[in-house]
């Protein structure tokens, strides 16, 4: 993971919610299956449900469709959650190492809460004070489908960059024939790669969550200042009810 300073992370939130109109956004996580010839001596350690072999790429992405940071090859059978808690970005995150600012008023709300920034991520993940899940998906009211809509605008911008990533480099079309220490270089090599088209060249996509139908979409203590902490369930029940005032709601 480079290093990046507050301001970078500030930018960050504010490129998330011009494109998603989620606010207070530092990333979006998810895993990828890499599929991949069986590794030799690998027993079933890389064998998933889905019945092919594969490592998992871990990713951390901006809104501008490019890697905050990765983690490659962990096992098939682990689990996105477990991946994430195990990686180097995870550890980073949760011990506040990597100068992200403590939180901030969200947009035209300014004698409302301060709320942290955080990273959105799927139902897969636990519930943590840095990462932020959708509602389950049984019993939603109204606010509640209302913030899942909102979360899975800002989550799907990871799920785009693997789209962008795959459609470039080709290879991740086909199981990948070689040894799993020359694998993980090579997804590493793309990664790169990814990033270095994207600020010299950007890429032509059409941010198709902007159309995501609402009845499809997939599903931190008490705070005074900054300084302080709001738990995730009570951020996310703060958000509910912010995304549904006339000051922050959308044409969906």
């Amino acid at each position: 993971m480079a290093n990046k300073q507050e301001e970078d992370w500030i930018q960050i939130a504010d490129e998330f919610y011009q494109r998603t109109n989620f606010p207070n956004v530092i990333g979006a996580i998810d895993g990828k299956h890499i599929r991949m010839v069986k590794p030799q001596h690998s027993g079933s350690s890389f064998y998933n449900y889905k019945k092919y072999f594969l490592c998992v790429l871990m990713t951390w992405t901006d809104a501008d469709y490019k890697f905050v940071s990765i983690d490659v090859g962990a096992f098939g059978t682990s689990s996105d959650s477990e991946i994430f808690k195990s990686s180097n970005m995870s550890k980073r995150l949760i011990a506040n190492q990597l100068d992200i600012p403590d939180g901030r008023h969200l947009p035209n709300d300014e004698n409302g809460r301060v709320i942290p920034f955080y990273v959105v991520g799927d139902e897969a993940f636990g519930l943590s004070s840095k990462i932020l899940r959708p509602n389950a998906k049984r019993n939603l009211n109204y606010t509640k489908r209302i913030f899942n809509y909102r979360h899975t605008r800002a989550r799907r911008i990871v799920e785009c960059t693997f789209g962008i990533l795959a459609n470039k480099w080709r290879i991740f079309y086909r199981p990948i024939d070689v040894n799993i220490d020359f694998c993980v270089q090579i997804i590493k090599a793309c990664c790169i790669l990814h990033n270095y088209v994207r600020v010299k060249d950007g890429i032509q996509i059409q941010d198709t969550f902007y159309e995501c139908p609402l009845s499809n979409f997939r599903t931190r203590n008490n705070m005074s200042g900054v300084t302080n902490n709001i738990s995730e369930l009570n951020v996310r029940q703060y958000l509910s009810s912010y995304f549904v005032t006339p000051h922050s709601s959308i044409s969906i």
